[in-house]
């Protein structure tokens, strides 16, 4: 193996949803949802399957997708976006992180991550031969401190790279955060790469708020987003970047040599997506809020110290006291114990940060389920009650 990947290891998320498949249980590790997507997405689907959109889309992706895209934005977000010169579509959002990262990094610059972080964004700065910096975010509110983020500035810093709303923390970040972030960039003449994959699912009346939209960031911003979270279709791998012309000419020649292009027939399909009314993202707030608020009662009344997420479809927890009531060593432990002895898979919370100790004590649940299953899944937690 190369030495680049010889430190990789499965993804502890997936390796996760592969142990509860064999083993049996509630499955509360992989954020995919186990409900369908709306109608409208499966029929579309049908009618592009049925249509004639076998063959290879633009490589950078449909026109029509980037066209609803560039509406979607300026609908939501004020930004005036050129289909023909900012958009690229990638085969998910993951690919697209990397696309970018490939693009806009040389050997040896640095990139400024917020940890916890989800787990592509390390391995991802590696390939592209860059040096991740860490800065963390400390709980229960998951804050960076501003002075912490600006010493780990140095001349060889090319891009800050964040996400909101987060995975695995539900943080959202603030106006005041992301004018700090921006205050930064402007400064020292950085990228803001931004993962914006949760951008509707947020809870208690509070927004979300693209950093593309502060003064002087647009043009130095590049915006993740994607249809798999916010319309319940992870298994479509259809995510786009949202970049200036110059740095949009880069991604692309990434995207063009890491995949050709995203699926065609579904790249049409998530034009429906992308033009539901209002109503829909009220719905879905509304669902995701209430799928939280049950499963994070159960997970208090199990008595885990539970950090209640402002977004995205995850809760992040601390075992410590079970890990010592137990005699478990660590995170990775625990969460093999709650497969095969409670019924639930979980994802360790070392796997989100660089330095593993800050997260041998936590576990991180998602909350894409049914409530029939998220009820099943808290009633079988109260065992660690007894």
């Amino acid at each position: 193996m190369s030495r680049r990947v010889q430190g990789f290891t499965e993804s502890v998320i997936r390796e996760m949803t592969r142990v509860v498949d064999q083993l049996g249980g509630v499955n509360l590790a992989q954020g995919m949802p186990n409900f369908p997507p709306p109608r409208e997405l499966i029929d579309a689907a049908h009618e592009a399957l049925e249509g004639d959109f076998h063959q290879y889309s633009v490589t950078w992706g449909a026109p029509r997708l980037r066209r609803a895209i560039a509406d979607k934005y300026r609908k939501f977000y004020g930004l005036d976006i050129d289909p023909e010169r900012h958009l690229t579509v990638c085969c998910g959002s993951t690919e697209t992180m990397l696309s970018t990262l490939l693009a806009v990094l040389n050997p040896g610059d640095e990139v400024i991550i917020f940890e916890p972080f989800y787990e592509n964004y390390g391995p991802g700065c590696i390939i592209s031969g860059a040096e991740p910096v860490w800065v963390p975010l400390e709980p229960p509110e998951f804050v960076f401190d501003p002075d912490r983020l600006r010493k780990a500035v140095s001349p060889r810093t090319r891009a800050i790279v964040f996400n909101s709303p987060n995975n695995p923390t539900g943080k959202v970040f603030s106006r005041g955060e992301l004018e700090v972030i921006a205050e930064l960039c402007r400064e020292h003449d950085l990228l803001a790469i931004t993962d914006e994959i949760y951008e509707h699912i947020v809870y208690d009346g509070l927004g979300h708020t693209p950093i593309a939209t502060l003064p002087g960031m647009a043009e130095r911003t590049i915006t993740i987003s994607g249809i798999s979270k916010s319309y319940s279709v992870t298994g479509w791998r259809i995510g786009y970047a949202v970049a200036p012309a110059d740095l949009s000419v880069g991604i692309r020649r990434a995207h063009d040599f890491v995949t050709v292009g995203a699926p065609h027939p579904l790249q049409e399909a998530a034009v429906v997506a992308l033009t539901l009314p209002d109503s829909y993202y009220v719905g879905l707030r509304e669902m995701y809020q209430a799928k939280r608020d049950l499963l994070f009662g159960w997970l208090e009344k199990a008595g885990f110290v539970a950090w209640k997420p402002h977004g995205a479809y995850y809760i992040l927890t601390d075992a410590a006291h079970f890990l010592r009531r137990y005699g478990i060593e660590d995170d990775t432990a625990f969460a093999m114990f709650l497969i095969k002895h409670v019924g639930v898979a979980t994802v360790p919370g070392s796997s989100f940060y660089a330095h593993p100790e800050l997260g041998r004590t936590k576990i991180r649940f998602c909350f894409p389920k049914t409530e029939e299953v998220l009820q099943e899944a808290g009633e079988r937690l109260q065992k660690l009650r007894s």
